[in-house]
């Protein structure tokens, strides 16, 4: 197996994770940001505060796009699968 042929297949494979990982964690991240807004406005200091709101639209995202999760990650390996002739020989 080549060195190019090895960073090729990490690139895809770490290219894969961050877009898997940011449809995520960015939804719960804005409305982390949106709550610390409106707690900032009204001076509330509850730390807990925050915490539903993020679980609750990670968990939506999760639902939302997990077919779409699922399915790349299904490509991804299938295309690995479909290397494993290239890179062994």
């Amino acid at each position: 197996m080549s060195p190019e042929a090895f960073v090729d297949i990490f690139r895809e494979a770490l290219y894969t994770v961050v877009i898997m990982v940011s449809a995520i964690v960015v939804p719960g991240l804005l409305v982390g940001l949106i709550v610390a807004v409106f707690q900032a406005a009204t001076s509330i200091n509850e730390q807990t505060l925050s915490f539903l709101p993020r679980l609750l639209t990670t968990l939506l995202a999760m639902m939302v796009l997990g077919h779409w999760l699922i399915r790349t990650l299904m490509e991804f390996m299938q295309e690995m699968v479909a290397q494993i002739p290239a890179v062994i020989g």
